[in-house]
C-alpha cells in the first residue's frame, strides 16, 4: 500500500477537512502528523494559553483518529527535516496539508513544497480555514479591500460559492506500519510551576466535539438575540467559537452553513437581522486574513504610515497596571482579569481595554497585541493584528483616532447593573450600580459600607479620563501636522 503524509497545523478536526478528503481520494494509507517546531522563536510563536489549548486539542484529535483506525504521530523538529525523515521511514509518495496564511507560514510552506517536489514527492495544499481564499475576493479594480463594508458585501454576494461541509470519514486507512511518535506529555505544553490553567480548564473543552457542542448551544439559545445581546458582557450572548475556529476544530463553512440551515428551517422565527449580524462577525475574521495576506507587515507596522512616528510614552508601571487589572477603571480591570482567568475576553470589553491602553495610557498597540497573543486561547495573528490596529486608528477601516472610549460610559451602557464587574472584580461586589463603574465618585459612606478603601483594597484611577483624552488628541494632532 502506498502512503500519504497528512501534515496538520491549524486544522485539528476531521469533518469539513479538505486535506482529509484529498487523502481519501488518493486511496492510500494515511499518516497524520503534527510537528512542533522548537526553533520557532519569532514573536508569534504560540503563547502560554495557546500552548495549553494545543495540548488539549491534540489529545482530543488523537482520540478521534483512533476511533477510526488511525492515530496521530507527533514529531518535534524543523518541519522540512521531519517531513523528509517521515517520507523515508514510511515510503510516502505524497504530502497533503491545509494552507496557513501567516507570512512566516507561507514562506515555510513554499520552501517545503519546492524541496519535496524536487525529491519526487507529490504535494497538495487545500483550504480548510476560510470561507474564501484571501486572493479570491477583490475590488472592482482587482486589488485588495481596505474597508470592511464593501468586503462584506462582496463575500455575501459570493456566498453561493461556499461549499457544504463534508462529514468526518468513518474509517481512515492505516499505513502498512506506523512510524514512531513523541509522547504529548513530553512536549511540555502545559504550565506546571505554577499551574495557572485552572480557569482555562473550567471554561473550555478544546477539540472538535467541544466546538460542535458550543455551536449547537449558540444556535439554540443565543443566535436569535445575537444583535441585541452581543455587546453585553454581563450576558452570555456571544458564540465564543473563536478559539475553536483558530485551531481549526470547527471550520467557518460549518458555522456559516449551520446558521443558514437554521434560518431555512425557521428555527429563528425569521430573525435574519440577528443572524446577519453574526455572519458579519464571521466575515470580519475573513477580512482580517485578507488584510494579513495582502499586507504582511500588519502584525508589526501600522497600515497608516503616519502612525510610524506616533509619540508613544512608554511606561512600564502603567502597562503592568493594565495587564494585571489594576487601573482603577472597573470595566477595564474586569476584562483584564477575565482574560487572565479564562484566556478569553468579551469582544466589547476587548475594544474598551485596547482603547484604554493605546489612548488613555499612550502605550504602543503592538505591546497590547503581544500581551493578548500570550494570554488569549484564541490568539490569532490575523484577527489580533487587524483588531488592535482598528482600535488604535492606524489600520484598515480603522476607528478614527479621536474616537476614545470612555470606560465609565461603556461600563454603564453595556454592564448597567455591574454584574460583569462584580464577577471579575470581587473587591467591588458590594458597591451599588450607581457607583460600580466610577467608585472614586461614590460617597465615602457608600464605599465604607461596601468595604472598599480606594488606594488600598481597590486602586484609584491611574489616569484622569478627561486629561488622558485631551493628551491623546494632542498626540494625534501632532502626527497629522508632521504628515
Amino acid at each position: 500500500m502506498s502512503v500519504t503524509l497528512y501534515w496538520l497545523r491549524q486544522d485539528l478536526r476531521l469533518a469539513d477537512n479538505a486535506a482529509i478528503q484529498a487523502v481519501l481520494e488518493r486511496g492510500t494509507g494515511v499518516v497524520p502528523v503534527y510537528i512542533l517546531d522548537p526553533s520557532a522563536t519569532h514573536p508569534w510563536a504560540p503563547g502560554g494559553a495557546s500552548r495549553w489549548w494545543l495540548h488539549e486539542s491534540l489529545r482530543a484529535l488523537d482520540d478521534s483518529l483512533r476511533r477510526r483506525g488511525s492515530r496521530l504521530i507527533l514529531r518535534r523538529g524543523d518541519p522540512a527535516s521531519v517531513l523528509r525523515d517521515l517520507g523515508a521511514e514510511t515510503g510516502a509518495e505524497a504530502v497533503v496539508w491545509n494552507r496557513c496564511y501567516e507570512p512566516a507560514a507561507i514562506a515555510r510552506d513554499t520552501a517545503i513544497k519546492a524541496d519535496l517536489t524536487a525529491r519526487g514527492i507529490d504535494v497538495k495544499s487545500t483550504n480548510a480555514a476560510l470561507l474564501f481564499e484571501p486572493w479570491a475576493i477583490r475590488t472592482k479594480s482587482g486589488g485588495p479591500f481596505r474597508v470592511y463594508t464593501p468586503f462584506w458585501r462582496a463575500c455575501r454576494d459570493a456566498a453561493s460559492r461556499i461549499d457544504k461541509p463534508q462529514p468526518a470519514p468513518d474509517v481512515i486507512a492505516a499505513p502498512p506500519r506506523w512510524p514512531a511518535s513523541d509522547r504529548l506529555d513530553d512536549w511540555g505544553l502545559l504550565p506546571t510551576k505554577p499551574d495557572w490553567a485552572g480557569g482555562l480548564r473550567a471554561s473550555w473543552t478544546p477539540g472538535a466535539v467541544g466546538a460542535q457542542e458550543r455551536l449547537i448551544r449558540f444556535l439554540d439559545h443565543r443566535l436569535g438575540r445575537y444583535a441585541d445581546d452581543r455587546n453585553r458582557p454581563d450576558l452570555d450572548g456571544t458564540s465564543s467559537l473563536s478559539p475553536h475556529l483558530h485551531w481549526g476544530e470547527i471550520g467557518p463553512r460549518q458555522v456559516w452553513q449551520a446558521v443558514i440551515a437554521r434560518l431555512a428551517a425557521g428555527g429563528l422565527d425569521r430573525r435574519e437581522d440577528q443572524a446577519e449580524v453574526f455572519l458579519q462577525e464571521l466575515v470580519w475574521r475573513e477580512f482580517s486574513y485578507h488584510l494579513l495576506y495582502h499586507f504582511p507587515h500588519l502584525p508589526d507596522r501600522p497600515l497608516d504610515a503616519r502612525f510610524a512616528t506616533f509619540p508613544w510614552q512608554r511606561d512600564d508601571a502603567l502597562t503592568k497596571a493594565w495587564q494585571t487589572g489594576r487601573t482603577g477603571y472597573p470595566i477595564v480591570d474586569a476584562g483584564m482579569r477575565q482574560l487572565w482567568h479564562t484566556g478569553w475576553m468579551h469582544n466589547r470589553v476587548r475594544m474598551v481595554v485596547a482603547s484604554f491602553l493605546v489612548k488613555h495610557l499612550l502605550q504602543p498597540w503592538q505591546q497590547g497585541a503581544a500581551w493578548f497573543w500570550d494570554t488569549l486561547v484564541d490568539a490569532d495573528l490575523a484577527s489580533n493584528s487587524a483588531s488592535w490596529q482598528w482600535v488604535a486608528g492606524c489600520g484598515a477601516d480603522a476607528a478614527p483616532y479621536f474616537r476614545i472610549f470612555n470606560p465609565v460610559l461603556q461600563g454603564e451602557r453595556f454592564d448597567p447593573e455591574g454584574d460583569y464587574v462584580r464577577r471579575w472584580v470581587p473587591e467591588l461586589a458590594a458597591v451599588g450600580a450607581p457607583h460600580i463603574h466610577q467608585p472614586w465618585r461614590a460617597p465615602a459612606a457608600a464605599l465604607a459600607d461596601a468595604g472598599v478603601r480606594l488606594g488600598t483594597t481597590y486602586p484609584r484611577p491611574v489616569v484622569d479620563h478627561k486629561a488622558a483624552r485631551e493628551r491623546a488628541l494632542g498626540a494625534f494632532e501632532a502626527v497629522k501636522q508632521a504628515a
